[in-house]
């Protein structure tokens, strides 16, 4: 719930203002809550401003009702509202972009919510403008934008609703094939997708049902974390459901996890996440894709690849030039075109960083000295391996998942890395070596992240005791003490510490890179 400073909902009145189209974000159609507070918004709202539609209509037989239409659409956008009642919402009133038998359209949302939502508009309860198009392609190329007008603001905040009372919509659909454009197409089941699904469902459903929070976070937002962001981030059971995205319309390119919160926050953020009232450890795969090349070649990766050496490189220190390494490795990696990927490293710095403007040249005496210590990797430049090992990796991650899923233990992934309670980390360590040598033939190595610490960093078991004492009893602020406890109100479950369990390191593998 958004609080203003006068322990209002949402912000104060204000006058109306210019919509910004570029702070916006994509209609979410899998909306839900039976909710009575949202049962009387919508009648209401149905009663004044859709009198005519209560009768029968002549023609086929709507699966989801243009009342029950109404409804995906007004707790959209009050979940938007509650976010940031600046925030727009992206919606295309083009009556071809609504198929209602799609496989992504799990409420049978139709054309008839274009005129749903022309009706608001007109009646004043919806900022509008119109969409934009440049030209095929173009990158300004948008769609209508719309947000709830100051006139329903004002009946937003009289509602007696919270964002936890609004959930997803049932048969959602979570295992996701795209075109070569990004686009989401449809397809036929096969038993192979029917297990994702059922698997993937199970994972949700005990995230759903863990508290993943911060002990220090006042109100449920993380202000944004990164550059890439152009929104805050919000919390809460809301926010955690993912998806598997398959890639080119092939279900052995990509199947990458998508969706947590989690994975748009930093690593050193991610750190204070607790689990159930639990302090976290996150434990990486140690070059992940560099690994993976290595095993399938029959090697063992046994050393940081990224630490490059060599004359025409003595300029920058060894940080930076590690760092900028890893970076045009990866890009190099996953590319087709040398070019586009240097562009495209470039790209992935921010202005003034020398990474943002270094030519090349020096681009290509980075990258050979890369390969001169990974001999291994030539050939494997520019041709396009990335989509190729992001599925490798998301088969590994599936089965950490399900590992854990089956336990009820809550392990929360970012592709190359996973994040659990700290007394877990010895078997999520065992888990992510016998998952990876299933997928690639051989166990990968794994390292602790701790904060402060850079990549590869040995990290003893003191070490990662001293953390987790630092760390066990980190101080519970009002604000998440609130979200614990309306969470056991709202499950059941309670959440009581127990502080008699053994100190891990005297059962815990070791917290170095297990190649040390």
């Amino acid at each position: 719930m958004v609080v203003d400073d006068k322990g209002e909902r949402g912000s104060p009145p204000r006058k109306a203002m210019t919509i910004d189209p570029w702070h916006s974000r994509s209609i979410d159609v899998h909306r839900w809550s039976d909710h009575p507070e949202v049962g009387k918004i919508v009648d209401k709202l149905w009663g004044e401003f859709f009198p005519a539609q209560t009768g029968t209509s002549r023609g086929p037989k709507q699966k989801t009702t243009s009342k029950n239409q109404l409804k995906v659409l007004i707790l959209d956008l009050y979940v938007a509202w509650l976010d940031d009642p600046t925030l727009c919402i992206g919606v295309s009133l083009s009556s071809n972009a609504w198929r209602a038998g799609s496989r992504y359209n799990a409420l049978h949302i139709s054309k008839k919510i274009v005129g749903i939502i022309k009706t608001l508009h007109d009646k004043g309860l919806l900022d509008l403008t119109k969409h934009s198009h440049s030209g095929p392609g173009h990158k300004y190329n948008r769609t209508t934008r719309i947000r709830a007008s100051e006139k329903l603001q004002k009946r937003f905040r009289k509602a007696k609703l919270e964002k936890d009372d609004i959930g997803r919509a049932e048969g959602e659909e979570i295992v996701i094939l795209k075109d070569d454009k990004n686009k989401k197409i449809e397809y036929e089941d096969t038993l192979a997708t029917n297990q994702m699904r059922e698997d993937l469902t199970a994972y949700n459903t005990l995230l759903a049902n863990s508290f993943i929070d911060f002990p220090d976070l006042q109100k449920p937002v993380i202000a944004k974390d990164n550059d890439n962001d152009t929104l805050d981030i919000h919390i809460g059971t809301g926010t955690t459901r993912t998806r598997r995205i398959f890639s080119r319309n092939r279900w052995d390119m990509h199947g990458r996890f998508y969706g947590g919160w989690w994975q748009r926050i930093s690593s050193e953020t991610r750190a204070r996440i607790n689990i159930d009232d639990e302090p976290t450890v996150e434990v990486d795969f140690v070059g992940l894709h560099i690994a993976i090349l290595y095993a399938e070649a029959g090697k063992k990766l046994d050393f940081d690849p990224y630490l490059v050496s060599g004359k025409n490189l003595l300029s920058y220190p060894p940080k930076l030039r590690r760092k900028l390494t890893k970076a045009l490795a990866l890009i190099a990696i996953n590319a087709k075109d040398k070019t586009k990927a240097y562009q495209a490293f470039r790209e992935g710095f921010p202005a003034k960083h020398i990474g943002s403007y270094i030519s090349n040249s020096s681009l290509d005496k980075l990258l050979a000295a890369f390969l001169d210590r990974n001999p291994i990797l030539q050939g494997k430049m520019f041709t396009d391996q990335g989509i190729r090992l992001m599925h490798l990796d998301g088969q590994i991650t599936s089965r950490i998942h399900n590992h854990f899923t089956k336990k009820g233990i809550p392990v929360l992934s970012v592709h190359d890395s996973y994040i659990i309670d700290f007394r877990k980390v010895a078997e999520l360590r065992q888990a992510m070596a016998d998952a990876s040598k299933a997928v690639v033939g051989r166990p990968l190595a794994t390292s602790i992240k701790l904060p402060g610490r850079e990549e590869f960093e040995w990290v003893s078991d003191y070490d990662l005791q001293v953390y987790i004492d630092n760390n066990l009893n980190a101080p519970r602020c009002d604000g998440y003490v609130e979200r614990l406890e309306a969470f056991e109100a709202r499950t059941g479950r309670n959440l009581g510490r127990d502080y008699s369990i053994p100190p891990p390191g005297e059962d815990d593998d070791k917290g170095d890179p297990d190649w040390e």
